[in-house]
C-alpha cells in the first residue's frame, strides 16, 4: 500500500492523527485534523496504572494489599468471601470478580450515588478474584482513588512532577467524580504528541532523559500478559496485541501502541466507531508506518 492509499483508508477509518517513532526518531506523521487535546477515554487507564506503579515504588501501596484493608471504611455491611480475597492487583487486571461493567460511560450521568467507592464495593462479586476477565471501570477507578487517598492529592497533581512535567505535559484536564476524585478509568485530555511520549516512556522501561520515572520492574509486569482475556491477554490496565505489542487503548481509537521488537511506538487519536478495525488496519500497515516501505 502506498502513502496516498494509506491516507485515504485512514481517513475512512476516521483517524485524526497518526504518529510513529522508531529508534528514537520520528518516522511517520499524518494529521487529518487540527492537533488539540482530546478525551483519551480508556487510554486514561494506562496512566492510572502508571500512577499505581509510582505509588507502589514510593511505598504508598502494595499490589497484594487486600481491598478490605485499602477501603476499610467503604465496605458494605456484608463482605462476601470473594470481595474479602480481592487485592489491588485485581483492580488492574479486570479480574476483580464482578460479572458486569459498572461506572461505564453510559451509566455515570444517571447515577444518584455521589460516593462511587461505596457504590462500587456494594455491587455483587459472584466470581473469585483472578478467575474471570470482565472489562469494567470499577477496578481502575478504585485504583486511582487509592493512590489519591494515600498521596493526599488528585491524580493529575500526583503525576505532574513525577510524570507529566518530565514528559512536557502541562496542566492536563482530567474528569472527576462527584466527590472530586480524578476518574482513573477515563477522562484524561491529551494531544496525540503527548500520548506518543507516554508510549516512548513505556518503550524505554519507564526511563526518560536518563531519569527513571516509572519503576522498570513495574513496567515489565504491567505490559506483560497477566491474565487471559480471549485475545492476546491483558496486563495491568494495558492490552496485549499482535507483534508482541502492548497498548493504552481508548474508545473511538485512542491508542499508544508500544512495539518492543521494533523499538517503536505508534500513537493515534481518532473518532472511529470501529476502533478494532482501525487497530487492525494500523498493525497490518506497520511496515509503512515504521519506515520499512
Amino acid at each position: 500500500m502506498n502513502r496516498a492509499e494509506f491516507d485515504r483508508q485512514a481517513e475512512a477509518h476516521r483517524a485524526l492523527h497518526i504518529l510513529a517513532v522508531r529508534d528514537g526518531e520520528a518516522v511517520f506523521r499524518a494529521d487529518y485534523d487540527e492537533e488539540i487535546r482530546r478525551n483519551q477515554y480508556s487510554a486514561t487507564k494506562s496512566f492510572t496504572s502508571a500512577a499505581v506503579g509510582i505509588a507502589a515504588g514510593e511505598g504508598l501501596l502494595r499490589l497484594d494489599e487486600r481491598l478490605t484493608d485499602a477501603f476499610a471504611d467503604d465496605l458494605p455491611p456484608h463482605v462476601s468471601e470473594n470481595l474479602a480475597r480481592a487485592t489491588v492487583r485485581d483492580l488492574l487486571t479486570m479480574c476483580l470478580g464482578q460479572d458486569s461493567g459498572f461506572l461505564m460511560g453510559g451509566q455515570r450521568p444517571f447515577l444518584r450515588e455521589r460516593d462511587w467507592v461505596r457504590y462500587s464495593l456494594a455491587q455483587p462479586f459472584p466470581h473469585a478474584p483472578g478467575t474471570k476477565f470482565q472489562y469494567n471501570n470499577v477496578g481502575p477507578y478504585l485504583a486511582g482513588v487509592l493512590v489519591q487517598r494515600r498521596a493526599g492529592c488528585t491524580l493529575d497533581k500526583y503525576l505532574t512532577p513525577r510524570l507529566f512535567e518530565p514528559l512536557g505535559i502541562t496542566a492536563p484536564t482530567w474528569e472527576t467524580d462527584p466527590l472530586g476524585y480524578s476518574f482513573g478509568a477515563g477522562g484524561l485530555f491529551l494531544c496525540v504528541s503527548e500520548l506518543l511520549r507516554f508510549g516512548e516512556l513505556l518503550l524505554a522501561g519507564g526511563k526518560w532523559n536518563g531519569r527513571q520515572l516509572l519503576p522498570a520492574e513495574y513496567v515489565a509486569e504491567a505490559s506483560a500478559k497477566q491474565v487471559e482475556n480471549g485475545a492476546e491477554g491483558y496486563g495491568y490496565l494495558f492490552w496485549r496485541g499482535a507483534h508482541n505489542s502492548f497498548r493504552a487503548d481508548g474508545k473511538y481509537g485512542q491508542f499508544a501502541i508500544v512495539l518492543p521488537d521494533d523499538n517503536a511506538v505508534i500513537a493515534v487519536n481518532a473518532e472511529s466507531r470501529e476502533q478494532n478495525r482501525l487497530l487492525a488496519f494500523l498493525l497490518e500497515n506497520k511496515a509503512l508506518l515504521l519506515g520499512g516501505m
